[in-house]
């Protein structure tokens, strides 16, 4: 049984079934168990019987203090670290982990493998980058707000492609591929934004040090070292590093994914030529013990190198995206939006997003543009000015209405925009009151603004797909 049923109707005997497996390999599954976190975040967050308790809970220490007997040495570890902290700056490193090795794949051998494949969305992607952060400076230059020009600079994939999934033939396959080829593109700009400026002060040695152990691990692999666990070990210790160097922390996820080998142990030929000798021995002690149960003790021998066989012919990355990204999808990210979406509204005025304080800023008017207007309009016109220059390709069978309407759903950040936001808003001079005042304003309107993309994007993308349907209509 599941505990996010889906049902169906079964014709033969007139029920309705369940199936788990059906629900989370559809595309949009992810989106809907977000937007349920979403809910019961800011229900949490608001109730007079659960809020409390709520931000309570997020703020609980959540560290080790080692002492020595005598009391000389008392250290505490991670220092400051508390659920919510433990939630952004260590389950989220999984996170990053597993958009790194998804980048990876891509340049290796997908959407970003060539030139011609990867110029466009790549183009495209910058584009929807500097637009957004462009509008976002424009409103709030001067203001306590201004940090936060990189929160409506993302693009949450899983929302994007979830839409474009439920809306089926009406998008083009060709631009389907660019928008999530986008997202990824998007994905890395936006990682590289974190890494550079959204960290601390940098610590140099503890830097240097982190540094000299990821050449290690890259040496490691250039020797041919394809375990898996020789890289994770080198991950933690350059987490900790990273921790205490000033470089945010989850940037320990991308790094290493983007170390872990995509070669698998055997190859093809070595995978059948081993292959054979162990069904061969498999047949032989089937003959020798017929009188036994399948499977007998030599044959559970040989299965078990079978299995472990064909597990070392899947390159690392590949077992390792397969296995993380259901944990991703549905545990880590549901976790994060329970820890990040619950903002307290006190008062209605909470929603209004498009108020500008001459100190404060206009942070929420500053997000929702860019993501409304910015995402859209820089993607498009990079996309333009590519396909003008004979850079870029325009994707097959689609048109530029079509594609500005495929863009619109660009502005759905979410995740990333979040995650930006809470790293925002700080430094000289910014109380954390402040800092959790505009941060709060910023969450309410990349929800805002991504729900008004999504809408956009959807309403769009259906008028644009009717009306090329009664052209060809009226052709024929």
């Amino acid at each position: 049984m599941s505990l996010i049923p889906i049902y169906w109707w079964n014709k033969e005997v007139h029920h309705f079934k369940i199936s788990q497996e059906k629900f989370t390999k559809q595309p949009w599954a992810n989106g809907i168990i977000l937007l349920g976190c979403v809910v019961i975040a800011m229900l949490l967050a608001n109730l007079p019987f659960t809020k409390h308790a709520y931000h309570a809970f997020l703020n609980t220490g959540f560290t080790m203090n080692i002492k020595s007997p005598d009391g000389s040495i008392n250290w505490v570890f991670p220092h400051g670290m508390t659920v919510e902290k433990f939630i952004n700056d260590i389950l989220m490193v999984i996170f990053f982990f597993t958009v790194g090795l998804e980048i990876k794949r891509e340049v290796v051998c997908g959407e970003l493998s060539s030139f011609r494949k990867a110029i466009l969305p790549v183009i495209a992607a910058f584009g929807g980058v500097v637009f957004p952060a462009l509008i976002y400076t424009v409103v709030n230059r001067g203001t306590l707000a201004a940090s936060g020009w990189g929160i409506p600079t993302a693009t949450d994939i899983a929302f994007a492609v979830g839409i474009l999934s439920i809306l089926g033939d009406k998008v083009p396959v060709s631009l389907k591929v660019f928008l999530t080829a986008l997202a990824i593109a998007d994905d890395l700009i936006a990682i590289l934004v974190v890494a550079f400026f959204y960290g601390g002060a940098i610590r140099l040695p503890l830097l240097f040090i982190a540094l000299m152990v990821i050449l290690f691990v890259a040496l490691m692999k250039k020797l041919g070292e394809k375990r898996i666990v020789y890289y994770l070990v080198p991950a933690v210790i350059v987490w900790f590093l990273f921790y205490y160097s000033g470089i945010h922390a989850t940037m320990t996820g991308v790094v290493i994914a983007l170390l872990i080998p995509m070669d698998a142990r055997y190859n093809k030929a070595k995978w059948h030529r081993r292959h054979a000798i162990l069904y061969n021995g498999l047949l032989e002690a089937e003959k020798v013990h017929t009188s036994e149960a399948f499977p007998n003790g030599p044959e559970r021998f040989y299965l078990r190198r079978i299995s472990s066989l064909t597990k070392k012919t899947i390159p690392p990355s590949y077992r390792l995206e397969h296995k993380l990204n259901p944990i991703v999808n549905f545990a880590i990210m549901p976790i994060f939006a329970l820890a990040n979406a619950g903002v307290e509204i006190p008062d209605l005025s909470y929603f209004n997003i498009f108020r500008i304080d001459p100190t404060m800023g206009a942070v929420g008017l500053g997000i929702f543009l860019g993501l409304v207007l910015g995402k859209p309009l820089g993607i498009t016109l990079a996309s333009w000015i590519s396909i003008k220059c004979k850079v870029g390709e325009m994707p097959a069978k689609s048109t530029w209405p079509m594609l500005f309407a495929v863009a619109c759903l660009g502005g759905i950040g979410f995740t990333m925009s979040i995650f930006v936001d809470t790293l925002s808003f700080t430094g000289e001079g910014i109380t954390p009151e402040v800092t959790q005042q505009l941060r709060d304003a910023g969450k309410i309107a990349v929800l805002m603004g991504s729900v008004c993309s999504g809408i956009l994007g959807s309403a769009l993308i259906s008028v644009v797909s009717n009306l090329q349907k009664r052209k060809e209509t009226l052709a024929s």
